[in-house]
């Protein structure tokens, strides 16, 4: 009898641990991690589905690995595991050796093997910073310089690169359209910070890979992913957010669920932020008394505009705006070797008070009394269809047909006139990007076409703000409409050409067209009524990695970038300023640049890591502006006045070159020390002394200690920004000196605290303090005052 117990007992423990479902979850914030590789005894059995758990068959003494890319290793016996009720817990790995990049190749690939500086802002990093806009996390994460004009604003500068310069892409769609202008803009705010999976960085020209306008280097935004389960039942997932902020009375709500089966899965994010006027810093250096003080604001009664004096100086009155933001994919597997994914974006504001244009002067009196951004509204809808099956031509294909709609708009009405005036741009893009990816020999290319169609059309109007009656207004673009056609085919090829060597090269052709139509000449008297023009660019990249042992790394890198002229440089005729007007210039030829980089990583046992590079990067034929001729003549009438003809042209050489470094060391299993620099120094070449290129960030960067323990993630740092002092100011530029004191714009540095704390499986709380010594500053070329002492909570509910 007893020994027949025995058997049973063994009979079902056997049973017990041979068909065991096991769950593995993050140690901080108690979520189930999905992708983690599981190997019995050396043996891969599979990975984790999206809630985390996987069905083994083992032994109680069986040795079982847990593997995963973002998380450290661990090694256990079944039975450990069994004690603990069939639940794993995973630290996340602090200094991610194997991080995996999309921006630099556009297919998946190892960042470790990328010659060009590549800077990721993962999803961890997002949560913590529970940034407002897409433009601050890249402020607060220290890691890149973002200049403001107003507080629904914000300009990103790579390497002393900007706007247009510089490359906006959004899951693989490029952001940049004809009407990018070359002062500063604030499109990079339509994507939803919240929406983000992670945020890259590519540092230097990305042409190669995305063609025009990546001169300084590409952001690159990846949104979240609908996830598919293991079953044929429909299950869900999601998180509720809600925000308040005190520097700005920031009020945020964001939902985002994701339903699937095995075949089907749906992902819907919506956000909404209501942001009030933005206090600034009350602890001011004395040397600069009252600088950056709002002291006065207008307000219209009884038909007429008063000035009202600002009984709280730090207040920045007229800052605030809202904004909502919608995402929607579905994922759609139709079997093993082919999925479709279809994604519809659309972010939308409330109007945007240009800050400093309030603030001017004329004389004793405001220079206007309103002057707005209209609501900014961008739509992106596109199909991503993926193959994967390997043949003569491809192992990978994926293509992309996509359609955007932007409308943006421009609203002034100068102190106690009554006509206001109204300018309205709208672009509807239309593009199809092929791209196939096949290893062969152990050589891998990446190759793809790509083609874009946009159409431009531009209105204006003034009205009558007391009988509501309108008249013509001249349009900021052709009001005949533009037309401009973007086709390339682009090559790359990566070799592991040794064990310690990964070799890379690529190669574009771009072809573009543009044509621009006018109607109404009324205000311009032109002996014409169309522009056009062609142009074609090759750029080229290589590069090389060398590894010369396990913890040294160096890499070289060469990179020619383009930018083709579009819309806003070639068809844009307006009034500069009174008595000189800006005139197209058919001639213009893209702007080019060629970068060298070279740098090295130090790696030690995953727990040191630091990382160098330095650049030099030769300007060519950069567009500028002077004084020319049109049709023969110097001056022209324009707007019943005798007015200097300037062209844009490409004359300025100039060259740029910097260093950065990042510095992380793992201090013990829950404390790291943080720490990155960032220096740009750039120049315009003369025929004496050279000249300062404007967008020349001051050296920025951060330093901090991060501490991670069950259930808490925190952070402590210190942002920094030196001086910029005005013999480095480029005054006919867009370094906008008059918003600076007169000796330049002062370093600064702000000291910060954030905090996630996982209360329960289901609820997280997010705490932050932003520049706890409350000081006054202002970042270099902006126009409003950055935000005071800043006290942020969040919950999060998650299901």
């Amino acid at each position: 009898m007893k020994n027949f117990i025995i058997i049973i007992l063994f009979y079902f423990i056997s049973n017990f641990s041979n068909c065991q479902l096991i769950t593995i979850k993050d140690k901080i914030n108690l979520q189930p991690i999905e992708n983690v590789y599981v190997f019995i005894n050396e043996s891969l059995i599979g990975h984790t589905n999206i809630k985390g758990q996987i069905k083994i068959k083992a032994e109680l003494n069986d040795l079982i690995r847990f593997e995963h890319i973002s998380y450290e290793t661990v090694s256990k016996e079944y039975k450990e595991i069994v004690s603990n009720k069939n639940i794993l817990f995973l630290i996340p790995k602090t200094n991610l050796l194997h991080e995996v990049t999309i921006a630099s190749t556009r297919f998946e690939s190892n960042k470790n093997n990328v010659a060009q500086t590549n800077i990721i802002i993962d999803k961890a990093l997002i949560n913590s910073l529970q940034a407002q806009t897409s433009a601050d996390l890249l402020s607060n994460s220290g890691l890149a310089f973002v200049q403001k004009s107003q507080l629904g604003g914000g300009s990103p500068i790579i390497r002393g690169f900007e706007a247009n310069k510089i490359l906006l892409v959004v899951d693989g769609i490029r952001m940049n359209n004809a009407i990018y202008r070359g002062g500063h803009l604030q499109n990079i705010i339509t994507v939803d910070a919240w929406s983000l999976n992670k945020a890259e960085i590519l540092e230097g020209s990305s042409s190669v890979m995305y063609g025009s306008d990546a001169l300084g280097g590409t952001i690159y935004l990846e949104t979240i992913k609908p996830l598919l389960n293991d079953t044929n039942v429909f299950t869900s997932k999601g998180n509720v957010m809600l925000k308040t902020s005190t520097a700005n009375k920031e009020k945020m709500g964001h939902v985002d669920i994701n339903i699937a089966n095995h075949r089907i899965a749906s992902l819907t994010s919506i956000s909404y932020a209501f942001f009030d006027d933005l206090r600034q810093g009350n602890n001011r250096n004395p040397f600069y008394g009252d600088w950056g003080k709002r002291w006065f604001y207008v307000k219209r009664i009884n038909n007429k505009d008063s000035v009202f004096i600002n009984n709280d100086p730090n207040l920045q009155i007229g800052a605030g705006y809202s904004q909502y933001d919608l995402l929607q994919k579905v994922l759609f597997k139709v079997n093993n070797n082919l999925q479709l994914l279809g994604n519809v974006q659309f972010s939308n504001s409330s109007n945007i008070s240009r800050y400093d244009r309030l603030t001017q002067m004329s004389g004793t009196l405001p220079k206007y009394a309103e002057w707005y951004y209209g609501p900014q509204r961008r739509l992106l809808a596109y199909l991503k269809i993926e193959y994967h099956k390997k043949n003569m031509l491809f192992d990978d294909l994926r293509l992309v047909p996509a359609y955007q709609n932007i409308e943006e708009s421009r609203h002034d009405r100068k102190f106690n006139k009554n006509n206001l005036n109204h300018r309205i741009e709208n672009v509807d893009i239309f593009s199809l990007n092929i791209d196939f990816r096949k290893n062969f020999n152990e050589q891998l290319w990446i190759y793809g076409l790509e083609f874009s169609n946009e159409k431009i059309r531009s209105n204006a109007f003034t009205e009558n703000i007391l009988d509501h009656t309108t008249s013509n207004l001249d349009t900021r673009y052709p009001d005949g409409g533009s037309i401009m056609n973007r086709n390339s085919v682009f090559i790359n090829h990566q070799w592991n050409l040794f064990d310690k060597v990964f070799f890379s090269e690529g190669l574009r052709y771009n072809f573009s067209l543009l044509e621009s139509k006018f109607i109404d000449t009324t205000f311009y008297h032109f002996p014409f009524n169309e522009i056009s023009q062609q142009n074609q660019a090759i750029t080229g990249s290589i590069g090389v990695v060398f590894k010369t042992s396990d913890f040294l790394k160096f890499h070289l890198n060469y990179a020619s970038g383009y930018r083709t002229p579009n819309v806003d440089d070639l068809s844009k005729i307006f009034e500069s300023v009174p008595g000189n007007v800006i005139m197209p210039n058919e001639n213009l030829k893209p702007e080019k640049t060629h970068t060298f980089d070279i740098g090295y990583q130090l790696l030690f046992n995953s727990h040191f890591s630091w990382y160098n590079n330095a650049f030099y990067t030769i300007y060519k034929d950069a567009i500028t502006t002077e004084p020319g001729k049109f049709n023969g003549l110097d001056s022209i009438l324009y707007n019943g006045q005798m007015s200097q003809v300037i062209l844009n042209v490409n004359k300025t050489k100039a060259y740029l070159y910097g260093i950065s470094s990042n510095l992380l060391i793992q201090l013990n299993t829950s404390l790291n020390f943080i720490g990155n620099v960032c220096y740009t120094y750039g120049r315009i070449k003369t025929d004496s002394t050279d000249y300062p290129l404007d967008h020349i960030p001051p050296v920025f960067g951060k330093i901090g200690f991060q501490y991670k323990k069950q259930r808490l993630s925190t952070e402590i740092n210190m942002l920094f920004n030196g001086w910029k002092f005005i013999k480095d100011y480029n005054m006919y530029g867009e370094d906008n000196f008059v918003y600076a004191t007169s000796y330049g714009m002062p370093a600064w540095i702000t000291f910060n605290v954030y905090g996630l704390y996982q209360i329960h499986t289901n609820l997280q709380v997010n705490a932050a303090i932003e520049n706890i010594l409350d000081q006054n500053y202002r970042v270099f070329a902006s126009n409003i005052s950055a935000p005071g002492r800043n006290f942020k909570i969040g919950l999060k509910f998650i299901w």
